[in-house]
């Protein structure tokens, strides 16, 4: 009986899909290096080998992806996603998915639950959709609208738990009572939870709550303003603390920076959707960014009518915009240069912030800050793997390792654009070329 069930599991394995990458330029991402001239091999959704084209063999019927000039790279995450929920038409959810895919993504960390995305989480690991991994908070997220008391904070803990969501989604509003009630329920159910620092928790306690993430480094402007800014500036610090950005004191923020490190709390950035946001560009200039034409219209139509609204704020002159994105950008680069830890992520979906496309931004903005390309790509890959606890399964191309892959023109540690220049996307071991992905999904309706 065991000889019987060996043969079977034998043949079972010998049928699993082979792909070989040929003569390509690795990025192993587990230092700072290439290797040129390599062969990877992947069977099924794991790579089975890892080295020179010249003494690596391609097995027989194996599917042959020519890499000649072309660069192997771990796939990254989108670790602040928004899959559509709620009443959103399938046709949508699939579409963000693949084009999560098409550039690149194939890991997602969904900040905005609903209970179709545990249904949708399901599906992608078996491949029975194309989409990358997900991770998913919880639904509602918790906010000064749904977690009002700490009674219902701790029930609503319970209930996401129970449903077996990643984590929870924390939203600006949460009173502080609720919020305290809430961290302590989720650190018994040992459930992590990230996202936003409502105004009535403050930094200092989001850091002794031991936040897994802080998302769009929300509450440090906050925190760091100097102690004489006017009453009437300190009442009113504008979006993501822009009003602050003038009046902030550099040793409360290096103090944030060395609190943040010594906490162990992890760092979305979003630095691109900041650049989008404060950007001078009109709406229909906005229109025409890489990958808007993949949206709905009528979606695009809002974000253009969101985008003229903001930009109409008589306090956001050039001036503040100009000051709180220096600001941030050298606030990012202290962050990074302290050791604290960064993971990849852009806001999408959201005003015009397009899946996978915005990410190509997001690491942008992280080299404008200050970080090299490779502290880039180390934020979507190893550091991911850190995240989850899964460096044994991904974030670097070695055997064993999950096959998530991304085949790019160019090498991105000499300039991270070329992470842009992709030729197709491996998820778990499926291939997916990134033209007929794309191509399949021209026609937003």
């Amino acid at each position: 009986m065991a000889v019987l069930a060996l043969a079977a599991g034998a043949g079972s394995a010998a049928q699993e899909p082979v792909t070989a990458f040929t003569t390509v330029t690795v990025i192993p991402m587990d230092r700072e290096r290439t290797l040129p001239d390599q062969t990877v091999i992947v069977r099924g959704d794991r790579i089975a080998a890892v080295g020179p084209a010249a003494s690596v063999a391609v097995p027989a019927g194996a599917t042959r992806i020519d890499g000649r000039g072309k660069f192997l790279v771990p796939g990254v995450a989108e670790m602040h996603a928004h899959i559509p929920g709620g009443k959103s038409p399938d046709e949508l959810i699939d579409r963000a998915l693949k084009l999560f895919v098409a550039n690149g993504v194939t890991t997602i960390r969904g900040m905005l639950g609903d209970p179709r995305h545990l249904t949708l989480r399901t599906r992608a690991a078996a491949n029975e959709i194309v989409s990358p991994t997900i991770y998913t908070s919880g639904g509602p997220s918790f906010s000064g609208n749904t977690a009002t008391s700490p009674e219902v904070a701790v029930k609503m803990v319970q209930d996401q738990q129970a449903a077996g969501y990643d984590l929870l989604k924390i939203h600006p509003g949460v009173p502080r009572a609720a919020f305290d009630a809430m961290a302590a329920e989720a650190v018994r159910l040992r459930i992590p939870f990230a996202g936003h620092v409502p105004a009535d928790v403050g930094l200092a306690r989001a850091l002794e709550a031991r936040f897994h993430s802080i998302d769009h480094i929300d509450g440090y402007f906050e925190y760091a303003v100097r102690d004489d800014v006017p009453a009437e500036v300190r009442k009113n610090p504008g979006f993501f603390g822009a009003n602050f950005a003038a009046h902030l004191d550099p040793a409360k923020l290096k103090r944030a920076v060395d609190e943040t490190k010594k906490a162990g709390v992890w760092q979305v950035p979003t630095q691109g959707l900041m650049e989008i946001f404060f950007s001078p560009a009109t709406p229909d200039e906005m229109a025409k960014s890489p990958g808007v034409e993949y949206m709905p219209v009528a979606m695009v139509e809002q974000w253009k009518k969101q985008r003229a609204q903001f930009q109409s704020d008589p306090s956001l002159t050039p001036a503040v915009r100009e000051r709180f994105l220096a600001e941030r950008r050298r606030l990012l680069k202290a962050l990074s240069d302290a050791g604290v830890d960064i993971a990849l992520g852009s806001d999408a979906i959201q005003t015009f912030s397009v899946p996978g496309f915005s990410i190509f931004n997001e690491m942008g903005a992280m080299v404008r800050s200050g970080m090299t390309p490779y502290q880039v790509l180390v934020t979507g890959t190893t550091n991911v793997a850190r995240y989850f606890g899964r460096q044994n399964d991904v974030g670097t191309i070695e055997a064993g390792k999950i096959a998530d892959l991304v085949l790019v023109d160019a090498n991105p540690l000499q300039n991270i654009d070329h992470f842009a220049r992709q030729t197709g996307t491996m998820v778990r071991g499926r291939w997916h070329p990134r033209a007929a992905l794309l191509a399949s999904l021209k026609q937003a309706p």
